[in-house]
């Protein structure tokens, strides 16, 4: 082995302990915790963070609302001073975020804080909607299947809710929702749209034969006026709604049982968007809410650990916890547990197979 070989072997372990050290100092001089990502989720995290900082030493976390995959593409550019220690999300982190955070040497720990549901709501004063799935996928899909009743595709016809229903009110289709960066846009393709539109069997084929051209089907929303992307301010969406009394808007539980004196939910198959509802998973477009830790800032920046201890607190996201007062469904007791211990080992994420 020639001396030049030998010096490389030495060198470059010293050299990334001292890029880690440089780091964990760099880390250190920050004296509160970053958190970013959804805007469902941004209402817990911030009551967590305002109890934290009241019941400990440590500063109030500073939370931001960038949406999901905003909040992703944040969390996940490495490790550093200028990162985000936390981001909340509206679905389950992608394999492709994930082996982005990896590859920027991000270890992920991942937390299931509870559930919520996507509610499809209109102004109080109006009559509530009952709709279906299906009445959803075809009021909001970009092509649809053709009103002939060949095995088609067609650009979305369908102007008025009547024209999807004949059951439904003639108003003109105005939906305001979330845009593509958004976990809650994210789930309700997901979970409505696909629900509806797999009720086409010609289309439910499809996803064996080729899955990238059925999701497109089923998840890819119309462009034309009908959908009006809001932004990522849901309170936003409520606002409008008041003001737009025709209108139908899309966003999570909490905000619903937020503002129940302006809003009211639409029924889902039959099903109201309520507390109960969601807790059983009969309300039919229900999801996991989760927060993504990032495990080398845990032990460096003053008071994650802390943090983590009063999110998984049953005080916070128990049964009767202060979370559940601001909409969120709790997990089962057993679930909490798993969870809560889970925390406390800081198991890294490797692949969305381990959980």
């Amino acid at each position: 082995m020639t001396k030049r070989s030998v010096s490389k072997k030495v060198l470059a372990p010293a050299l990334a302990a001292l890029t880690f050290a440089a780091s964990n100092v760099a880390l250190a001089a920050r004296d509160h915790i970053s958190i970013v990502g959804s805007s469902t989720v941004y209402p817990f995290t911030t009551v967590v963070a305002e109890r934290f900082s009241r019941a400990t030493q440590y500063k109030t976390p500073v939370v931001e609302s960038t949406g999901t995959g905003g909040g992703m593409k944040l969390f996940c550019q490495g490790v550093g001073e200028n990162t985000a220690d936390i981001t909340g999300a509206s679905r389950r982190i992608k394999q492709s975020e994930l082996d982005m955070c990896n590859g920027n040497g991000v270890d992920v720990v991942e937390v299931l804080i509870g559930y919520d549901g996507i509610v499809l709501a209109n102004a109080r004063g109006e009559a509530p909607f009952e709709l279906s799935r299906k009445d959803i996928f075809l009021a909001l899909a970009k092509d649809v299947p053709n009103p002939d009743g060949s095995e088609t595709l067609v650009p979305n016809p369908y102007k008025t809710w009547k024209d999807v229903n004949p059951a439904l009110p003639a108003h003109d289709i105005e939906v305001l929702g979330p845009p593509p960066t958004s976990g809650t846009r994210d789930a309700f393709a997901e979970l409505a749209m696909e629900g509806g539109c797999k009720k086409f069997d010609w289309i439910a084929a499809k996803k064996k034969e080729d899955k990238n051209a059925y999701k497109a089907i089923c998840h890819n929303i119309r462009e034309d006026g009908a959908y009006v992307e809001a932004g990522e301010n849901d309170n936003l969406i409520v606002n409008k709604l008041v003001a737009s009394p025709k209108a139908l808007g899309i966003f999570g539980f909490s905000f619903l049982d937020q503002n129940a004196d302006k809003v009211q939910g639409s029924l889902i198959e039959g099903e109201a968007p309520t507390f109960e509802s969601i807790a059983d998973q009969a309300y039919p477009v229900s999801r996991p809410l989760y927060i993504y830790v990032k495990k080398a800032h845990v032990n460096v920046v003053p008071g994650i650990k802390q943090f983590l201890a009063e999110f998984t607190n049953a005080r916070a996201w128990g049964d009767e916890g202060y979370l559940a007062d601001k909409g969120m469904i709790p997990l089962p007791t057993a679930k909490r547990q798993q969870v809560a211990t889970d925390v406390r080992k800081l198991n890294a994420l490797s692949n969305l197979a381990a959980k």
